[in-house]
């Protein structure tokens, strides 16, 4: 460390150079940083896997999404609710061949559930898509 004595007025001047010592000061920190191990904590959970129904109800040729007029969504007949649609949806997309959905809401549902339908279909990338019972709207 460099000391500079005073000025000729027969009075020291003390006065110490610090950039030696912040140049050691910023070389220990980052010593102390590499040397630091990563701190990884991880919990270990078993999630639950998602396994498709065991009986398999896609027909690989044509299915039949209908909503009653209670809003109840029914796939080839057997009521289902908007989660195993999707998982249904899924599985016939995974086939081969893409097999043909077809559409069947009744005039009364409440169009929120027929939307809510419709945007599974979509989200899901179904190509073949086919609407039956368009005559029961031409009344209106």
């Amino acid at each position: 460390m460099a000391m500079s004595m005073g000025s000729d007025d027969g009075e020291p001047m003390v006065e110490m150079n610090t950039t030696p010592l912040i140049d050691v000061m910023l070389v220990l920190l980052i010593m102390f940083i590499i040397t630091i191990p990563i701190q990884t904590h991880a919990v270990k959970i078993d999630l639950p896997q998602n396994a498709p129904p065991t009986n398999s109800t896609i027909d690989p040729v044509k299915n039949k999404v209908a909503i009653d007029q209670a809003g109840t969504i029914t796939w080839n007949g057997a009521p289902i609710d908007l989660l195993t649609l999707r998982q249904y949806l899924q599985q016939s997309l995974q086939l081969p061949v893409e097999p043909e959905l077809q559409f069947q809401p009744n005039a009364a549902t409440r169009y929120v559930v027929v939307d809510e339908v419709l945007a599974e279909i979509k989200r899901a990338g179904v190509t073949k898509l086919g609407f039956v019972g368009n005559e029961q709207y031409s009344s209106f």
